[in-house]
Formats: C-alpha cells, sequence, structure tokens
C-alpha cells in the first residue's frame, strides 16, 4: 500500500499543530485543506506546501483523499464525518467524537457498513509518555492497579482563547473538553468505565473575552463550568475525577494510578511526553517515625511528535491490516461515559454505562513516526 492521502477538513486553531506533524510523517501525503471559510484554508495549505485547498466539499470530491480529518467545531463532528464516510474516506476526527448517543452509533455503523474506519482524538494516548507508562503498569511495577485519580483546573479558556465562546456550549465545558483527554488515557489502561456519578456546577451565567478582536465582549455559559465525577470500571477500580474552568488554583494534567504495590504519576494526559514515576510502600515504621518515600523515575521510549499521531496509527493499520488504537468504539465509549456523567449531574443519580469496548492495543514496538515504512 502506498501512503495515505490525507485531506484536512478545518482549518482554525488547532489545524495549524496537525499540519506541522502530518507533513512531516513520509507515510501520509497532505493532499487538500478544506474550511468554511475558503480563504483560510488557502493560507494554510499554502503555510504548509498543500496543492489544494477550498471547500469541505472539495476536499469530499478529491479523488487523491484517502482520510478525511475533521478539525470542525464539535456541533458538526458527525455531519463532516457522515459525509466523508458518504464519500467513501476513511475519518480521523477531532474529540469528541460526536455530541449524543444515537447520531454517533449510526456514524459508526455507516463507517461499518461501508468499510472504513474511523478514529478519534485524542491521541495523545499514542505518545511515548503514555506508551511507557501503560508497558510499565502492565509489567506490574505497581502490581494491580486499585483506584485512580485525576484533575483538571483552571481559571477558563476565555483567557486566552480569541473565541472561547464554542467551549463553553452544549457539548464542550470542561467535561467534554478536557475530559476525552482523562478518560481516554484511564480507558485504555484500566478498561472500559461501568457507570458513574457526578456534580456540576455553574457559578457564572456569561464570561468575557480577554483577548483578541473581540476582547471585553461577552458570551453565554450554557454548561457547567466545573463537574466532579466518581467512576467505577468493569475490572472493580474506581476513579474521582475533577474538571474546572473556575479554578484560581491552575492545576492541569494530573492522574495517578494508585496500586497494590506503589502508586505511579503519569504525564498530562493533554501532551505527549512528560514525568513518569513511581513509589512504593513505607512498610513497617520504625520507633514511629516516618521515612521519605523515595520516587523511582522511568525513561519514556519514542519519538515526541504531537497532534496526527493517530492519523500515521490509521495509515499503517490499514497498510498492515491491524487494528488502529484511538478507535471510533474507543472515542464513543468516552462519549457515553461523558454523556451519563452530564446527565449525573443533572439528576443526582448513579448511572450504569451501556457501551464498553474491547482492551485498548499499545502501538506496535518500535514505532516510528519518521519512518518510510508505506511505499
Amino acid at each position: 500500500m502506498s501512503r495515505l492521502g490525507v485531506g484536512v477538513i478545518g482549518a482554525g486553531v488547532i489545524s495549524q499543530t496537525y499540519l506541522e506533524n502530518l507533513t512531516s510523517f513520509p507515510d501520509v501525503e497532505v493532499v487538500a485543506v478544506g474550511d468554511i471559510i475558503p480563504e483560510r484554508a488557502r493560507a494554510k495549505a499554502e503555510e504548509h506546501g498543500v496543492g489544494s485547498w477550498g471547500t469541505a466539499d472539495a476536499v469530499l470530491d478529491d479523488p487523491n483523499v484517502d482520510l478525511v480529518v475533521n478539525l470542525t467545531i464539535p456541533q458538526v463532528h458527525v455531519e463532516v464525518s457522515q459525509a466523508a464516510v458518504a464519500a467513501g474516506k476513511h475519518v480521523w476526527t477531532e474529540k469528541p467524537l460526536g455530541l449524543d448517543r444515537e447520531s454517533t452509533r449510526a456514524l459508526l455503523a455507516a463507517a461499518d457498513a461501508a468499510g472504513v474506519r474511523i478514529g478519534s482524538a485524542p491521541d495523545t494516548i499514542l505518545g511515548p509518555g503514555f506508551q511507557t507508562a501503560k508497558r510499565a503498569i502492565a509489567e506490574g511495577v505497581i502490581g494491580t492497579p486499585l483506584f485512580v485519580q485525576t484533575a483538571f483546573q483552571t481559571q477558563g479558556p476565555d483567557l486566552w482563547h480569541p473565541e472561547p465562546a464554542f467551549l463553553f456550549a452544549q457539548g464542550a465545558g470542561p467535561l467534554l473538553d478536557m475530559g476525552p483527554y482523562y478518560f481516554s488515557a484511564l480507558v485504555s489502561l484500566l478498561g472500559p468505565i461501568a457507570g458513574v456519578a457526578a456534580r456540576g456546577s455553574r457559578p457564572r451565567t456569561e464570561r468575557r473575552i480577554h483577548t483578541g478582536p473581540r476582547a471585553g465582549e461577552t458570551f453565554p455559559v450554557e454548561v457547567p463550568s466545573t463537574v466532579q465525577v466518581l467512576s467505577t470500571f468493569e475490572g472493580g477500580q474506581h476513579g474521582t475525577h475533577l474538571l474546572s474552568f473556575d479554578s484560581a488554583l491552575e492545576r492541569h494534567g494530573i492522574i495517578e494510578i494508585h496500586g497494590s504495590e506503589g502508586t505511579m504519576v503519569l504525564p498530562d494526559p493533554n501532551r505527549f511526553e512528560g514525568r513518569i514515576a513511581y513509589v512504593k510502600p513505607l512498610g513497617v515504621f520504625r520507633d514511629g517515625m516516618k521515612t521519605e518515600q523515595e520516587w523511582i523515575e522511568i525513561e519514556q521510549e519514542g519519538t515526541v511528535v504531537g497532534r496526527g499521531l493517530g492519523v500515521l496509527d490509521m495509515a499503517r493499520a490499514l497498510a498492515a491490516g491491524r487494528p488502529h488504537v484511538a478507535t471510533g468504539e474507543l472515542g464513543y465509549h468516552v462519549l457515553d461515559v461523558m454523556l451519563s456523567a452530564e446527565e449525573s449531574a443533572s439528576t443526582g443519580q448513579y448511572l450504569e454505562i451501556e457501551s464498553t469496548v474491547a482492551p485498548v492495543p499499545l502501538l506496535p514496538a518500535g514505532f516510528d513516526p519518521f519512518a518510510a515504512e508505506l511505499a
């Protein structure tokens, strides 16, 4: 199989890092960029040396596009992905995969019927930080995982994003915007989540834009801007998860796995690398005195890249006839978990998760993004 032809739909902020990385991988070729504002697509195409640009339809109609990278706003993720599937294209979509269960299940069913694949962000679980940590946990360095703790706290993206309203709209908020990073990582490590209970709050009904040409304008807050979730995994573990756009304390990327023989801290699940370390139990205290615990550092293995790694994995998986890692089924289960948490926060009830997902594989050993494996 020759290298995969990729078309990008959505030329917004996140497209920059995708295009930087995808144009550096020898096994994929970005052949087209499309956007609702064609001139924006043109600017990105010219910046990154892509030969074709235009509307989304132009990308879908391009016979050289094998896979569509969907970087549109969450509210149209399913619509654009469905159009790509109907055009016979594989799809990689930014998170979340969709905003409701029914249309998202229909998307997966349509892809299956068409014989094309769906992949879903985040692909941070393919980074060397997470992959190294996952191997270490599988090798038993902390024994049997028992419970997990995660936290994401910020003052909110309205401080830095020039168009932040969509991040506080239906389909976003800290739960659906940042939750995919944490829940995808945890499901990849521990398996499916069986149930959730949650509480949420919306202390402000409107917020102010702080940067860009619209600085000073206000916009409505449609969803809870702080959510706390209690999860139960099918394997018996449980977890606590804080996601907030209301915290004066900026604290990102906390993810801890507590096991029968130790505790491991993992890299920020919104990053592709970071510190991996674990600590063993102290054992018996002598003379009532505590001993300082020693953190054991684990050196990550692999090449650090960034967003777009999931697209490359799909290209190579298609050529090798193996499953890719960040599947649509994983994306759907994570969406189901987050929607259930949203519903629990509204009703006050513990909710069982209807969906499940197969074990998430590791990348093949020695995965090198910059090797040319496809002719």
